[in-house]
């Protein structure tokens, strides 16, 4: 029904991964080259024909499409009194880390994980305290031994989760999140989850809402939520954030008041509504369409760059690279890809400990433009392993 093989150029329009070079091919931030859902883009161009653009709140419809959608798609009721509206998922996690913790405080994640978690936690005089996840066999598991130490830590403040995660593909099961909501819970640490890729799963699976295991996840746990990742709108700048208790939901708004983070644009509204409400065929067939791409790239990479091991995802379309086989150093890989192919892709080093020796590919492209990104690939490692 929806045509993602079409090729939308994106250059001269101020994209932040098409400002490239000519020739280069960006397969590296972690938006797709797919139009946006019909519903959504004449949500938009309603909105845009009225042709006043004045300050803007949200309303009862935005917060009901969050609980329809998390009810009816995930199994978890929310409260809508306790949803608060924010310019953003880091934005938000930005204030929140600033708002519950104090200067000097640790901030527990799970690495390899995504990248802007480290700057938003150093930019706020902050430290990172990582717990590195263990990689075995091509899989990706929790050392729950070290994760409670660093949780137990006299500095910890809060915990970041993200579920599913990034880069790595996994989505945690119910078990894993019942066992780090216990330790958290265990030694006073907030978990705030930053669920944005949740709905951007292989057909056939789904995820579990943190907050949704138990009542001790419920209670202690913040949520943050978004259709910017999955239906493809970044630059509309819209997203929520819940939690159930009472505490935590009037923290979130003084936060994000504080912060000025929490006033809607003029789409971010009607968007939101669009996307939730009536554009779940078109994010069925995207996820189908870009796990089709997946599937594509390993058997490519498995039959023609066997030297490198993707590692097996469940979630988002981003492909995590095993490159220890050709170089452990991915940042001076990607360099001579990009350098000698045009194929630009993300170094796995810059999302912490245990990310170097991998890179992420961005596989939400059309399929003609997957192939070239891989026929790059393969050429840019030919050429590696001659020089090496």
């Amino acid at each position: 029904m929806y045509d993602f093989d079409n090729i939308t150029s994106r250059m001269n329009t101020g994209s932040i991964k098409w400002d490239v070079k000519e020739g280069e091919l960006p397969m590296w931030v972690a938006d797709m080259d797919f139009m946006c859902a019909p519903e959504v883009l004449k949500a938009v161009s309603d909105r845009a024909a009225h042709g006043i653009f004045g300050y803007t709140d949200t309303n009862e419809a935005w917060a009901a499409s969050y609980v329809n959608w998390w009810n009816r798609r995930h199994g978890f009721l929310m409260d809508p009194k306790k949803l608060s509206f924010s310019t953003g998922v880091i934005p938000a996690i930005a204030s929140i880390i600033r708002y519950f913790t104090g200067e000097g405080s640790d901030v527990v994640v799970m690495s390899p994980v995504y990248n802007i978690f480290y700057n938003i936690i150093n930019q706020s005089k902050r430290f990172v305290n990582a717990s590195q996840l263990l990689y075995k066999d091509g899989a990706y598991s929790i050392d729950f031994d070290d994760l409670e130490k660093k949780l137990s830590g006299t500095a910890a403040g809060l915990m970041i989760l993200c579920n599913p995660h990034n880069p790595v593909g996994r989505i945690w099961t119910p078990e894993e999140l019942e066992r780090i909501g216990h330790l958290a819970h265990k030694h006073h640490i907030t978990v705030v989850s930053d669920e944005i890729h949740c709905d951007i799963t292989r057909p056939g699976t789904g995820y579990t809402p943190f907050a949704s295991v138990n009542e001790t996840n419920r209670m202690n746990s913040i949520t943050c939520i978004s259709p910017t990742k999955c239906f493809n709108m970044a630059g509309i700048q819209s997203a929520a954030i819940y939690a159930d208790n009472e505490v935590l939901a009037k923290g979130i708004k003084d936060a994000l008041n504080i912060d000025n983070v929490n006033e809607a644009n003029v789409f971010a509204v009607p968007a939101t509504v669009a996307a939730f409400d009536r554009s779940e065929d078109w994010l069925n067939e995207m996820c189908a369409y870009v796990f089709e791409n997946r599937d594509i790239a390993e058997k490519y990479i498995e039959e023609n760059i066997p030297a490198l091991d993707p590692v097996k995802g469940d979630a988002t379309y981003l492909m995590w690279v095993d490159v220890h086989k050709i170089c452990k150093d991915s940042k001076r890989f990607t360099a001579f890809l990009r350098q000698n192919t045009g194929l630009f892709i993300t170094a796995g080093s810059v999302y912490g400990a245990g990310g170097d020796g991998f890179v992420r590919i961005n596989l939400a492209c059309p399929k003609s433009t997957l192939m070239d990104g891989l026929k790059r690939l393969k050429t840019g490692c030919d050429l590696f392993l001659e020089e090496a």
